[in-house]
């Protein structure tokens, strides 16, 4: 499958409305299920320009955002530099090619990433063992769809998931406690598209 260009679309990911929009929503979706303290680490898999993760840093210790675009990573590093913001790390990571998540976290957040993975199972085990033990995922995404979300497929494996399937998934990967709630609705030409929240901790 042809894989989407993110590193030429990242100059202009910020300006979409929509997508802030839908970022604020899943950031307050996850601050009103977890808890955030000044002592945790967090992870940001699949951050983009840190939309979403860039929106919890303040109420934690640090930000580790990871992607395989390093077009993404150096629009989230210009960002931090103007602001004067420390405690964020940026690391180019393709876990489809082999790559692996390193260090340990509290929590580990994720939005609108995971539809572009195509080994779930994989991500899921490498969430586990990078997250500290007590700790939560929260991974937002969306409902499973008829393939309408997106006008350019490269890229996309999964049109958005069954829940009962992706939560099985990730309880094969040992995580427990897991359930989900609504945190946002796109809405597009093409349709509205609800955005879940996948909350799940470890053991």
């Amino acid at each position: 499958m042809q894989e989407r260009n993110f590193d030429h679309d990242a100059a202009h990911w910020d300006v979409e409305p929509r997508r802030v929009k839908l970022a604020r929503d899943i950031a307050e979706s996850i601050k009103s299920v977890v808890t955030l303290e000044p002592g945790m680490d967090i992870l940001d898999f699949g951050c983009g320009t840190g939309l979403v993760g860039m929106l919890l840093r303040p109420q934690a210790r640090s930000l580790t955002c990871v992607d395989n675009s390093q077009g993404m990573l150096d629009v989230l590093k210009s960002k931090v530099a103007q602001a004067g913001i420390n405690g964020v790390t940026t690391r180019l990571v393709d876990v489809s090619k082999g790559g692996e998540l390193t260090g340990s976290y509290d929590r580990i957040v994720s939005a609108m990433a995971l539809h572009h993975i195509e080994d779930i199972s994989g991500v899921a085990r490498q969430f586990y063992k990078a997250l500290r033990k007590g700790g939560f995922i929260c991974i937002a995404d969306l409902e499973q769809e008829q393939g309408r979300f997106h006008e350019d497929h490269a890229g996309v494996f999964h049109h958005g998931f069954d829940r009962k399937h992706l939560s099985g998934i990730f309880a094969e990967a040992d995580f427990a406690n897991i359930r989900f709630r609504r945190a946002a609705e796109v809405e597009k030409p093409s349709g509205k598209f609800p955005v879940f929240l996948m909350i799940g901790r470890k053991k």
